[in-house]
């Protein structure tokens, strides 16, 4: 139901690349501008987002490429485009699972809406499972995780205000029964020392989902080398039979040079793992042009431990 869910309308926008993404949270719109192109357009935008919208309130974002010194034109990030509510945050529905937005102050548009599959993907292997959720933001992983059964959900995030928005989102779903069974778990800390050094604790499911690591080409190869030393030490937390999940959202990282690395780190082909699927972006979110093509994930099982008599 596209009232209430959150979905992406329009997209011309990759991590780091010009363009501009349209997405709905409930009756709110955000539009964010990755680019000071896109101003000089806004007075049309906001013709045709009136026309479209049907009285829907419209948010401006605008990152740091679309910022600029001089605010002539009035607009500012957070600011409305259309309508007058001045509400900081939007609840929508996921998956019949509900979620609150930053739509004002949030990352990118409020949520990560494009990682959806991968979120409904993690819910249909966790049944009876203890779950690790790193680098976790807001808990969208781990809430689809509980609701899918998962014994135990431990959200890994270093941002005490992702942390603290995750538990409001797991108190939004408090009434679900498999969500209220779950124990959901917070650790704020920095992810990538924790995993690599952190308490010996392992899981049943790991999700590594990290922030863009080569926002610039110059910083490509340490990413490279940064996904596949995650991917080690992610590995290491999972258990016989378990699962990880290990997505990058870099844009100047290829989808090739990403899997490479984590296969190459948990030793593929053999390395007793198997992989069993490669995702990317969302139906809602098409990339129709290479550079938009950033989201890539991994879907990887550790073969059982073989008893031998």
């Amino acid at each position: 139901d596209a009232a209430t869910n959150g979905c992406r309308l329009v997209n011309g926008e990759s991590d780091g690349w010009p363009g501009l993404v349209l997405d709905q949270y409930a009756d709110t719109w955000v539009l964010k501008l990755y680019t000071t192109a896109w101003r000089p357009w806004l007075p049309r935008l906001r013709r045709h987002l009136t026309d479209l919208g049907g009285g829907r309130r419209v948010v401006l974002r605008l990152s740091r490429n679309a910022q600029t010194p001089d605010t002539a034109d009035g607009w500012q990030d957070g600011s409305n485009l259309i309508g007058t509510d001045t509400a900081e945050s939007v609840v929508f529905t996921e998956d019949r699972l509900r979620f609150r937005a930053d739509v004002v102050r949030g990352q990118k548009t409020g949520f990560f809406l494009d990682q959806r599959d991968n979120r409904r993907l993690v819910g249909g292997i966790s049944a009876g499972a203890e779950v690790l959720n790193a680098f976790s933001f807001s808990g969208g992983f781990s809430l689809h995780a509980a609701r899918g059964g998962a014994m135990r959900v431990t959200d890994l995030d270093l941002s005490p205000h992702a942390l603290a928005a995750a538990r409001a989102n797991f108190a939004l779903n408090a009434e679900d029964p498999a969500v209220g069974r779950a124990v959901h778990e917070t650790v704020q800390a920095d992810a990538f020392a924790w995993l690599a050094t952190g308490p010996r604790r392992s899981f049943d499911v790991v999700v590594c989902d990290p922030p863009s690591l080569a926002r610039r080409e110059t910083e490509r190869s340490g990413a490279i080398a940064a996904y596949g030393r995650l991917a080690a030490d992610c590995a290491r937390r999972v258990r016989p039979g378990g699962w990880l999940v290990a997505a990058s959202c870099s844009a100047h990282v290829t989808t090739d040079e990403f899997l490479n690395a984590v296969r190459r780190a948990l030793g593929l082909p053999g390395g007793g793992w198997t992989e069993v699927r490669v995702t990317g972006h969302a139906p809602d979110h098409p990339a129709t042009f290479p550079e938009a093509r950033y989201l890539k994930a991994i879907h990887l099982r550790r073969r059982p431990t073989v008893s031998r008599r």
